[in-house]
């Protein structure tokens, strides 16, 4: 449960992360080439907002704003990204761990112990005439 808790809290700390990321670093340029308009102010205005003369609000207006959804994309793509990098290279270490031949990354002491127990049944079985070689 405290692992649980500690990677919901550093997934919401790289979240953070990301979100100014994002914001910060790379609608800026993106900016740039939509005619210097930040890309969280994108919106495509389907009724406008009517006024009175003395300012007050008859109609409000009604938007779809396709720059939020833009930046929450882009916010997911580079979060998804990061994430299966890093279970990618956990499951492959974790391949290398479990091959019991690969010298070159230890394998945990439950494997050797699992791989010792199978070892000894074999040989069990061959002594009492159970297993053929």
């Amino acid at each position: 449960m405290i692992d649980m808790a500690v990677g919901i809290i550093i997934g919401a700390a790289f979240s953070k992360i990301v979100d100014s990321l994002v914001r910060f670093v790379i609608t800026p340029p993106l900016s740039l080439l939509t005619g210097k308009v930040h890309l969280t102010n994108l919106k495509w205005v389907l009724r406008p907002e009517i006024k009175a003369a003395d300012g007050t609000i008859i109609r409000e207006e009604l938007v779809l704003q396709y720059g939020m959804f833009l930046q929450a994309t882009i916010d997911f793509f580079i979060i998804s990204m990061t994430i299966f990098l890093l279970i990618k290279t956990i499951n492959t270490m974790r391949k290398k761990a479990e091959d019991a031949k690969d010298e070159t990354i230890a394998t945990p002491r439950d494997i050797e112990l699992l791989t010792d127990i199978r070892d000894l049944m074999i040989e069990q079985s061959r002594n009492s005439g159970q297993l053929k070689k």
